[in-house]
């Protein structure tokens, strides 16, 4: 069974733990049965393992995503990398052309699409199942999964169908309404949009044939910059004909939030944090190394990262987006597909981070031609190369590396280091990357 998750959006409603590196659906804040924390994309991947056997799972995603991605979920996953970002329509033409001319998957096979961080459990994935299923019938050419509403959202589209079976064809589709409208909308049986559908890969294909000029998966990435920013719904589900809905009556909730993100959290705490007993609805999320304590609060959400500090009432939370919209800030922590790094001071000349690289994974080959890099090891065991020398490294060790010097570092056991930039101009994009067969 093939099943495309969207991983669009940087995710800044949730400051300071998202940034445009770091999505919300890569913060590590649902607690596992083994006292492990697990972020939204690790959760919904685990899910799907654990209830659908034959899944095949790709996520369409930007790529400065993809390093989160591979961290977190390793390499069995597909990625369909988006050069930039062009809306739900470009993001699965070019997901569906992925599958059939790089994965070689049969045209006249069912794909699901869903997003990559609903708050869902089991039951929704076995939906997923019959919306698959439901799509290889033939009987349409899009089958969509309905949700049924628990209250009158005004930040979902609503899908009103025909009748009240549970399947059903669909009547029309109504943009984000106000509170009274989407009451009487609901009155009439409507359902939440949660961009939940499954069609024949084939069909889409056809789809972006005729709205875009392209010839295969490759030609469509090379052009992908230059498409129009269109969604889905817009550029196909709301003019097709032959159109059927799955009614869904499990739990669903969209974690867009810290409002609606906490209601999740199955515990009031995490990090190093003290709440004293006069809070009440009081969550906090700390991922600095310095204690947080909170006293006499109600109803608010607090959370500390290196990327800054939230202290909000939980309803105001929802409007944080256009402060953090306009801040212009240094990028303090992300994840790689090695490890993970923190910075930890920027001064003009100079920036220091902690890097942590993950047993038996490197960094890229590579160059800086504006800065000096001082690498000390402060724990584990690891080899660097320096312009083909090759070196063992443990605790302690300096690793000196003058601008344009290639270099690279492998972590035999997991390695910490501090690494000091020493320039005029410090920038991710002084890099280039070079080839290294390396073992």
């Amino acid at each position: 069974m093939n099943i495309v998750l969207l991983s669009g959006g940087s995710g800044k409603r949730l400051w300071p733990l998202s940034n445009d590196i770091r999505s919300k659906q890569f913060i590590k804040i649902f607690k596992r049965e083994d006292g492990a924390y697990e972020s939204m994309v690790q959760r919904v991947y685990r899910q799907i393992c654990e209830v659908i056997d034959d899944a095949c799972v790709t996520i369409a995603a930007s790529k400065a995503q993809v390093s989160s991605i591979r961290n977190q979920l390793g390499d069995k996953v597909g990625i369909s990398v988006e050069p930039c970002r062009r809306d739900t329509f470009p993001a699965i033409a070019l997901a569906t052309a992925y599958l059939t001319d790089v994965k070689g998957i049969d045209p006249e096979e069912s794909v699901v699409i869903c997003p990559v961080d609903p708050y869902v459990e089991d039951d929704y994935f076995k939906m997923l199942k019959s919306l698959a299923r439901q799509a290889d019938k033939g009987e349409a050419n899009l089958v969509l999964m309905g949700i049924a509403p628990t209250y009158p959202s005004e930040k979902y589209g609503y899908i009103i169908p025909e009748n009240t079976e549970e399947i059903s064809g669909v009547s029309s589709f109504k943009e984000k309404p106000d509170k009274q409208t989407a009451e009487v909308y609901i009155q009439k049986g409507a359902l939440w949009n949660g961009g939940v559908f499954a069609y024949k890969l084939k069909y889409v294909l056809d789809k972006a044939h005729e709205i875009i000029d392209f010839t295969d998966y490759h030609d469509l990435f090379s052009k992908y910059e230059e498409l129009e920013k269109i969604s889905f719904d817009y550029a196909v589900a709301e003019k097709e004909n032959k159109i059927q809905v799955l009614r869904f009556l499990g739990q669903w909730k969209d974690l867009g939030t810290w409002n609606t993100l906490t209601e999740a959290m199955e515990e009031n705490c995490v990090g190093d944090v003290i709440l004293n007993e006069t809070c009440t609805n009081v969550h906090v999320i700390n991922e600095l190394g310095i204690p947080v304590l909170a006293m006499g609060l109600e109803d608010v959400v607090i959370s500390a990262s290196p990327e800054g500090i939230l202290v909000s009432d939980k309803e105001q939370s929802s409007y944080m987006k256009p402060f953090v919209d306009g801040m212009n800030q240094q990028i303090m922590f992300a994840e790689k597909s090695w490890g993970s790094f923190r910075v930890l001071d920027v001064e003009e000349e100079s920036m220091t981070i902690k890097v942590t690289l993950n047993p038996g994974h490197r960094m890229n080959y590579h160059n800086h031609k504006h800065r000096d890099e001082v690498w000390t090891v402060i724990s584990g065991r690891g080899r660097t190369m320096v312009d083909e020398m090759e070196q063992e490294v443990l605790a302690g060790d300096v690793i000196t590396v003058q601008a344009g010097c290639r270099h690279t570092i492998l972590a035999v056991t997991e390695l910490k280091l501090i690494e000091v930039q020493l320039g005029k101009e410090i920038s991710v994009d002084d890099k280039q990357k070079f080839p290294l067969e390396w073992e």
